[in-house]
């Protein structure tokens, strides 16, 4: 499978938000990553269900939405219709997440991916008995809840850990960093053997999101 990029709009103006979305479709964008923070599991409060369905009306690109929020067990179906058709996976926190099994049943019988999120200090043995059930493992490339923190370096080691564990495996689920992921360290990422590509400040922090995203596939492709 190709390697993804997916430009997190947390890190967008949101005073032009539809404008913002179709200049990184434009830009070649595989995915746009949609962080929902209930300013509980972290301190900030983020995009929720109308901008979702926002999304869904300009139109954007798939949807990866990521839920960062406490106790998610009983929403992911509103985040899913809020989304439709343009929703590609809906991730959980395995730190918030108390019914894990039953939360991964609801986002698949759906038709969607249904991914699992690690924070830095959150170990793999964790996933021991998760792989076979999800399509994407996302590795917090920094704490979650606020853009433009500095990446994490230690985690490259955590993804190729993961890279390691997961190519032994009949199921292979997609690994997915995010956080602080910039043209000046996704070499180390994709080395690593990460697949989906999530940047928010590192594209459109930039001039010229065309041109950012352009490098970035040049560096995911030689790599």
């Amino acid at each position: 499978m190709s390697k993804l990029i997916a430009p997190s709009i947390l890190s967008a103006d949101f005073t032009k938000l539809g404008e913002e979305v179709n200049a990184i479709k434009e830009a070649g964008a595989d995915w746009i990553h949609v962080d929902v923070m209930d300013g509980h599991f972290v301190p900030q409060i983020s995009l929720g269900v109308p901008i979702i369905k926002a999304l869904r009306n300009i139109p954007s690109p798939p949807m990866d939405i990521h839920l960062m929020i406490d106790n998610p067990d009983g929403c992911v179906e509103t985040y899913i219709r809020a989304g439709e058709p343009l929703v590609k996976g809906i991730t959980v926190q395995f730190e918030t997440c108390k019914l894990l099994h039953s939360t991964i049943s609801k986002i698949k019988s759906h038709g969607v991916m249904a991914g699992i999120a690690l924070n830095p200090l959150t170990p793999l043995s964790v996933l021991e008995e998760i792989y076979s059930y999800v399509d994407l493992i996302l590795i917090m490339t920094v704490e979650p809840g606020f853009a433009g923190q500095e990446f994490i370096k230690s985690t490259v080691n955590k993804v190729k850990q993961l890279r390691n564990i997961i190519d032994k495996l009949n199921h292979r689920p997609l690994i997915e960093v995010d956080g602080g992921i910039k043209l000046e360290n996704i070499n180390d990422v994709v080395r690593a053997g990460a697949d989906v590509f999530v940047s928010g400040s590192g594209i459109f922090g930039t001039n010229n999101y065309s041109a950012t995203i352009k490098d970035m596939r040049r560096i995911l492709e030689i790599s």
